[in-house]
C-alpha cells in the first residue's frame, strides 16, 4: 500500500472527529445554551445538508482542480470553523458555523477518496479507499472519546479547539508530504449512468439515515441503557471504533472480492439486529451495572460492524463503475450527508416525542425499512456466460 495513503487517512479522522466531537457533550452543551437536548442535536442536521447541498455543487465547479488542493481547502476551512464554534456567544450563531462546516467536508473527503483510488494500483483500490474511510475509525476510538474527556474537564467550547488541533495536523501532513494528484479527466456530458449506480447511493442513504438516529444522541442512550454519563460515555463512544475496525477489515476484503448484493443485505440484518438490542437495553431488559453496560457496548459494537463493513463495498463499486468521477463522489458523499440528517431529525423527533427509550425504536424501524427496500431494489449478480469447451 502507498504510505501517503495514510496521510488521507488523517484527513479523513479529522473531519471525522470534528463532525461528531460534540455528541458526548449534547446535553451539557444544550443546557449551557438554553435550548433542548433534541434542538442540540440539529447542529448536526444543518452540517450533514450543508455538505448534501454543496458537495456535487463543489465537486463540479472544481471537479478539474489538483486534489491535494481541494483537501487543503477543506481541511483549512474546517480549522477555522472549528475554532469560530469555540467561540460562538449562543446557539443560533454556532448553528450558521456548523452548516458552514458542512462545506469542510464536502470539499476535503471526496477529494481524500478519489486520491487513494488514484495512488493505489487497481487490485488494491478496495482496500485503499477502506483504509481512508478507516480514518472514521480512527475518529471513534480515539478522537470522539478525547473530546468527550477533553469536554468534561474543560467544557463543550474546548471540544471544538481539540477539533481544530485534529485539522492541523493533518493539513501539515498534506501540505508536506501528499504529491500532486490531478483530478480524473472530465467525463462527456450525461455519462454518469445514474440507472446503473442509484442502488449504491440508496443503500448509502439507508444505511447512515438508521446509524445516525441513534449515534448522535449516543449520550442519553448511554445515560438510560447503563447508567453512564460525563467522560465515561467516552469508553462507549470508542466501541464504534473498535467495530468499524472489524467492519472496514470484512468491508476492504468483500470490495476486493467483488461482492455485492448479498454482502449488503447481511450488512442490513446485522444493523437492524444492532438497534434491537439497543432497544432492549433501552428498556432495562438486563439488571443495572455490568449487564446492562456491556449489552450497550456490544449493541455500539454491531451497529458499527454493520455500517463500516457495507460503506467500503459501496465506495469502491463507484469508483469502478465511474472511472472516480469527482462528481459521483461527492454524490454520495450528500447522500451520506443526507441520510444523517434524516437520522439526525428521526432521533431528535423521537427523543423530543416519546423519550430516550424511543431512539433504538426508530433506528430499528429504518433498519427494516433498508433491509426490505434492497431486498427488491439492489440488482442480483448477472450470471457468468457459459463458455463452450
Amino acid at each position: 500500500m502507498n504510505p501517503r495513503i495514510y496521510v488521507l487517512t488523517l484527513v479523513t479522522f479529522a473531519f471525522g472527529s470534528g463532525a461528531f466531537i460534540f455528541a458526548g457533550m449534547l446535553e451539557q452543551m444544550a443546557a449551557d445554551l438554553g435550548v433542548t437536548t433534541a434542538v442540540a442535536g440539529q447542529l448536526q442536521t444543518a452540517f450533514v445538508l450543508t455538505s448534501a447541498l454543496l458537495g456535487p455543487l463543489a465537486a463540479w465547479r472544481f471537479g478539474q482542480v489538483d486534489r491535494k488542493i481541494m483537501v487543503i481547502a477543506g481541511l483549512s476551512t474546517g480549522l477555522i470553523l472549528h475554532i469560530a464554534c469555540a467561540l460562538t456567544p449562543n446557539f443560533g450563531v454556532l448553528l450558521v458555523l456548523r452548516a458552514l462546516a458542512g462545506l469542510a467536508g464536502a470539499m476535503s473527503g471526496p477529494a481524500a477518496s478519489v486520491a487513494a483510488a488514484t495512488l493505489a494500483p487497481p487490485e488494491r483500490r478496495g482496500s485503499a479507499v477502506a483504509m481512508v474511510a478507516g480514518g472514521m475509525t480512527l475518529a471513534f476510538v480515539v478522537g470522539i472519546p478525547l473530546g468527550s474527556i477533553i469536554g468534561a474537564a474543560f467544557g463543550w467550547r474546548a471540544t471544538f479547539l481539540f477539533a481544530a488541533l485534529l485539522s492541523a495536523i493533518p493539513l501539515i501532513a498534506v501540505i508536506f508530504f501528499l504529491p500532486s494528484v490531478p483530478a480524473p479527466p472530465p467525463r462527456p456530458a450525461g455519462s454518469l449512468d445514474l440507472k446503473g449506480i442509484w442502488p449504491f447511493y440508496l443503500t448509502t442513504f439507508l444505511t447512515f439515515a438508521a446509524n445516525m438516529t441513534l449515534n448522535l444522541y449516543i449520550a442519553p442512550i448511554v445515560r438510560v441503557g447503563a447508567g453512564v454519563t460525563g467522560a465515561g460515555v467516552s469508553a462507549f463512544q470508542s466501541m464504534i471504533g473498535f467495530g468499524s475496525l472489524i467492519g472496514l477489515s470484512l468491508g476492504a476484503r468483500a470490495a476486493d472480492r467483488g461482492l455485492g448484493r448479498g454482502w449488503i443485505l447481511q450488512g442490513f440484518i446485522i444493523q437492524a439486529t444492532a438497534m434491537a438490542v439497543h432497544f432492549a437495553a433501552t428498556h432495562h431488559a438486563l439488571p443495572g451495572g455490568w449487564p446492562s453496560m456491556g449489552l450497550v457496548a456490544f449493541a455500539i459494537l454491531l451497529a458499527a460492524v454493520a455500517l463500516f463493513s457495507i460503506t467500503p463495498v459501496i465506495q469502491a463499486s463507484l469508483i469502478q463503475a465511474t472511472d472516480g468521477a469527482p462528481v459521483a463522489l461527492a454524490l454520495n458523499g450528500s447522500v451520506i450527508s443526507l441520510g444523517q440528517a434524516l437520522g439526525s431529525a428521526a432521533g431528535g423527533a423521537a427523543l423530543a416525542t416519546f423519550g430516550v427509550p424511543a431512539i433504538p425504536g426508530a433506528a430499528l424501524l429504518l433498519s427494516l425499512t433498508a433491509l426490505t427496500t434492497m431486498a427488491f431494489v439492489f440488482p442480483r449478480p448477472q450470471p457468468k456466460p457459459v463458455t463452450a469447451d
